[in-house]
Parts: C-alpha cells; structure tokens; sequence
C-alpha cells in the first residue's frame, strides 16, 4: 500500500536523523540507537494515542524496526566528517517530515476522522518524533523556534482530509510538493510570526536592579 512506502521512506530518514544529531551531542552507541528509534518512531506512538489506536500495534512493525537499525548501525560507522557533513544537510529532516505527514493523514482519513484530526495526526505524525528527539538532545524544539515546519504537514493533512488526493500517483506528487515547500523555507528561513518578551523582561530587570540601588 501507498502509506506502507511513506512509512519506509520516514523511518529511514528520521532513523538517521535522530543518529546524526546523537552524534552530534556526543551520545554513546546507545544513546545513538534510542535518539534513532524515538525519532523515527515517537510520532507515530503519540498519534495513535491521540487517535485511540492501540500502542500495541508499535510492536508490531518488525520489518520497520530492521530497517530503523540498519540505518543507525551505518551511519554510527561513517567517518566522522559524513556525519559532519549529514548534520548540516537538512534533507532527512524534510524527507521525514513529508513522507510521515501524507502517511499520517492517510491513516487518520482511513478511520473516518474530522478534517481537523486528520491534520492534527498529519502534524504530529511529521513533527512528533523530531519534538522528542530534539527534547532527549538538550535542545528546544525545532518546530517550535524556527522555520515553517509543522505547518506544511498540517497542509498536507488538510489536503487529504478534504479528500482533494484520492490516486496513489497523487499522494506521491503530494508528498513532494510537500518535501520542495519544506526545504525552500529552509533555505530562504521563513518562519512563522512570533513576539519577543526579552527587551519587556530586560527593562523590568534594569528597574528592579534601580530601585535595589537606590534603597541600598
């Protein structure tokens, strides 16, 4: 089935995204493998438990854990100037996002969900996995900070949902609209609007510190 090859193509890349970036934190072999599998596999354990399927169905991908391994076991052993290299090539990442959104969406639609939870599982399928990896990695999350990133799984979730893609060749095409939108904001740094409380809570500082001065 079409979903059947997204899930292959997003656990291969987000597999060795999660690795890279344990590399890159400096993660023992373990750590590599349990960055690597959360990664590849905690957006989707989120959305089933969002969506009311059993977690036990996790357990039951066997084949996708093989590949998952493999794919860490080759990249804990390239040279460390690939990994380098890996860790500032964000393709994998935008793979990942875009192969886990269409099969998330497919999956929500597949059980008659609202349009709303079909997006919603798109998102957190696409997006889910890199939130845990970049949380066990000390860093903020990715999707949260900067570039459009779950957005485009939440568009590619919408499109499915109002049922716009119904042909396996459309929800190809769709997964690479999705992969060209993800690596253009990348590349141009687009990012959503946000607000800043830093010059706010640098003033009240300044004032407080004043005042501290002016009673001593």
């Amino acid at each position: 089935m079409v979903w059947e090859v997204f899930n292959i193509i997003g656990t291969i890349a987000f597999a060795m995204s999660g690795a890279v970036i344990a590399l890159k934190v400096n993660y023992d072999l373990l750590g590599v493998y349990v960055l690597g599998l959360i990664t590849a596999f905690g957006g989707g354990a989120v959305r089933n438990l969002f969506i009311g399927i059993p977690i036990t169905q996790l357990w039951q991908q066997n084949s996708l854990f093989i590949i998952a391994i493999i794919t860490i076991s080759l990249v804990f052993l390239l040279p460390s100037k690939a990994v380098v290299f890996l860790s500032r090539w964000s393709i994998f990442d935008a793979i990942g996002l875009s192969a886990f959104a269409v099969q998330g969406a497919m999956y929500a639609q597949a059980i008659d969900l609202p349009i709303f939870a079909v997006m919603f599982s798109a998102a957190i399928t696409g997006a889910g996995g890199g939130i845990i990896r970049d949380v066990l990695a000390q860093e903020k999350p990715m999707v949260f900070r900067q570039d459009v990133y779950a957005l485009w799984a939440m568009l590619a979730g919408f499109v499915i949902g109002m049922d716009w893609v119904t042909e396996s060749y459309q929800f190809y095409l769709l997964f690479l609209v999705i992969l060209i939108c993800r690596s253009i904001s990348h590349r141009y740094n687009w990012s959503l609007p946000r607000r800043s409380l830093q010059s706010i809570q640098t003033d009240t500082s300044n004032n407080y510190t004043e005042k501290s001065a002016n009673i001593g």
